[in-house]
């Protein structure tokens, strides 16, 4: 081989191993840019399972907070009605002081239990509600409109607009 020839070998290889390189860096380039592209989507997933989970946990220690002592206000909704009906059949030859002593008493039970968010559904002459009223029976009456809630027999209670339990009435159906 001549000089000139061997010359124009070298430079053609050099040439073809330089676009060898090339072409092995720019897969390289891109294989980094699309591991870069995966790890930015991947970080900003992770991002917002933290974010909903965080907002999660708060939303459920919030509601913990709320609704924490609902056990404890059932099992207190049975002294509330005992006084209730104490006050109704409290017959006439009792003392004043007996009277005012049960009525001051329940008063005090419905302040502690309005602290804690908890509300008396007493729905006179309100339209049958069957999310906060139980119908224990149809009764007519000419004087009212249908659907209207009747007699109560006993009212309801929520705690934070959450029906603890729903007041018992008649419903008017003429």
């Amino acid at each position: 081989m001549s000089k000139e020839t061997k010359e124009e070998a070298t430079d053609s290889l050099v040439e073809e191993q330089t676009d060898v390189n090339e072409t092995i860096e720019t897969d390289s380039y891109e294989e980094l840019l699309e591991k870069k592209d995966n790890l930015e989507k991947l970080l900003l997933r992770a991002t917002a399972d933290l974010d909903n989970a965080i907002k999660r946990t708060s939303s459920e220690v919030d509601k913990a907070h709320k609704y924490g002592v609902e056990r404890l206000l059932n099992e207190l909704l049975p002294v509330v009605d005992n006084l209730e009906h104490a006050l109704e059949k409290l017959s006439d030859d009792a003392s004043k002081e007996d009277k005012e002593g049960i009525e001051l008493t329940l008063k005090s039970f419905e302040s502690a239990l309005d602290k804690f968010g908890m509300r008396p559904i007493y729905p006179e002459n309100e339209q049958f509600n069957p999310e906060k009223h139980e119908a224990v029976s149809v009764v007519p009456d000419e004087g009212k409109d249908d659907g209207l809630v009747g007699e109560i027999f006993q009212r309801g209670w929520e705690l934070h607009n959450r029906i603890l339990r729903p007041a018992r009435v008649t419903v008017i159906k003429n």
